[in-house]
């Protein structure tokens, strides 16, 4: 036996190798919901065996069948309990009073309530903060306003120039007694370390990471993106801004890191009751990443005066729902359109509903407008985009690649009544696999100023042309198709 098996070694690795690469196969099939996904594992699978294997193992197991995160899921189910019946008759109620704004998008409404309980909500105040140099003033001043509470949950978050700005006005309000707790995601900020962490409780400062990344682990795929802050119940910023000096344009941090270039982002500060539904995302994360149970209390959802006209509702998803809400919002928000849809993402590697529902938007004659950077910062990202550009161009999307520096916004403008304005990206990662939050505010004013900012932006950009493009060389045409069969891994 033992003779036989030193004289057949290589042949019974490779037959083990292979019976476990089908089970993993199978696994994949149960399990795997896109099927795009599924055929990008299976030929990693068996074009790449063991290395496949370890890759599928790392970052392919469906959490939402595993339920990694069924106490996070648990604990916004009894928060959901709780506001249930009152945020029913205030979605109602709105619907009924703001029609003429909501217009033909009512759909898009009662999606996100049925499907995550989010209400519309009315009489808020927006205001829309254009790059870091527009957000982190605001917020700075929001912050040091606080009475009774900060609620802060960043993707990144690093500790220089402006990330040691905030600490020290947090540090300063936890000193006057107000709660501050702040959620950072393990894998996005490499930047905190056990010193910041020490400096942070030290001063009061409650800090938890949102899900500690573990050496292959699976949690490594699963990545809390967000970026919400939460001022004393009534008010909220969201968007694509981080803390870190990258976002800020100052013409010293370009130099000093070798021509950085100029990052054009899009924040939203919003003020009324569009911010509880940030506080209950908050209060869901942190009772997971914490292990604690937060109280819905006055104190963390103020009854909130008349501050402003807009209707602001917002999406989430992330792997613990059981559908993408905001794959399934930005879809709805497509469809509805009547006679404009312009999209602004630093990612776009669409699903093939989200690729359809463009085609058949600008056939049907709405002026869509894509913008994306003229430059990723990834490569395969970027080889992966353009694969789908020919054909969008060809139904008459109109494509505009950033030209100015890299355009990291995540927004969408649609008609003359919504705006997006989010964390979220045009691509599968944001669907199926990050933690992510969006804005959709019903405001024509809002809207005017974030196509103005779209319209701005495309002066700085290079529009791709149908007959150009398709006379890009066979080999580039090749590559990009292989990237594509990898595209849901990216």
């Amino acid at each position: 036996m033992l003779n036989f098996l030193k004289d057949h070694w290589q042949s019974i690795g490779i037959v083990i190798l292979y019976g476990i690469t089908f089970l993993v196969a199978i696994k994949a099939l149960l399990e795997t919901r896109s099927t795009g996904k599924t055929l990008a594992y299976l030929l990693l699978l068996f074009f790449l065996p063991g290395i496949g294997v370890l890759v599928y193992l790392a970052i392919g197991v469906n959490r939402r069948i595993n339920r990694i995160y069924s106490r996070k899921w648990m604990s916004n189910v009894r928060l959901s309990e709780r506001l249930q019946d009152y945020l029913q008759r205030e979605n109602r109620q709105t619907l009924l009073e703001h029609s003429d704004l909501v217009t033909n998008k009512t759909g898009i409404a009662r999606l996100l309530f049925r499907d995550s309980l989010s209400p519309l909500t009315p009489d808020n105040q927006t205001v829309l903060l254009l790059n870091g140099e527009e957000k982190f003033p605001a917020m700075l001043d929001a912050l040091r306003t606080a009475k009774h509470h900060i609620h802060l949950e960043y993707y990144i978050f690093e500790d220089t120039g402006i990330g040691r700005e905030v600490m020290d006005v947090l540090k300063a309000k936890a000193a006057e007694g107000v709660e501050v707790r702040f959620i950072y995601d393990d894998f996005g900020s490499g930047d905190i370390n056990r010193r910041f962490l020490r400096e942070m409780r030290n001063a009061g400062v409650e800090v938890f990471p949102f899900y500690r990344v573990r050496l292959l682990a699976n949690r490594l795929n699963y990545r809390n993106h967000r970026k919400i802050v939460v001022i004393d119940g009534h008010t909220g910023f969201i968007g694509g801004i981080n803390v870190a000096d990258r976002y800020i344009n100052d013409p010293k941090y370009r130099i000093k890191h070798k021509n950085w270039p100029y990052w054009r982002d899009t924040h939203l500060c919003i003020k009324g009751q569009g911010v509880h539904t940030l506080q209950f995302l908050f209060m869901g994360d942190w009772n997971f990443c914490a292990e604690t149970d937060l109280p819905i209390t006055h104190e963390f959802f103020p009854d909130i005066p008349v501050v402003g006209k807009d209707l602001v509702q917002i999406a989430a998803s992330g792997p613990d729902s059981e559908r993408s809400s905001i794959m399934l919002s930005y879809l709805a928000a497509i469809n509805q359109a009547e006679r404009s849809v312009y999209i602004t993402t630093p990612y776009f590697i669409p699903n093939e509903a989200i690729y359809n529902a463009l085609q058949q938007a600008a056939l049907s004659g709405v002026d869509v407008r894509l913008l994306v950077p003229g430059v990723s910062d990834s490569r395969l990202v970027n080889l992966a985009a353009e694969s789908f550009y020919e054909d969008l161009l060809a139904c008459g999307v109109k494509i505009f690649r950033y030209q100015k520096g890299f355009v990291h916004a995540k927004t969408m403008v649609v008609d003359d009544n919504l705006s997006v304005v989010g964390t979220a990206n045009m691509d599968i990662r944001s669907f199926d696999f990050n933690f992510e939050v969006n804005a959709f505010v019903y405001s024509r004013e809002m809207n005017w100023k974030l196509s103005e900012a779209f319209l701005q932006d495309c002066l700085y950009t290079e529009q791709l042309e149908l007959e150009a493009w398709r006379a890009r060389g066979r080999g580039r045409r090749l590559l990009e198709a292989v990237v594509r069969l990898f595209s849901p891994l990216l």
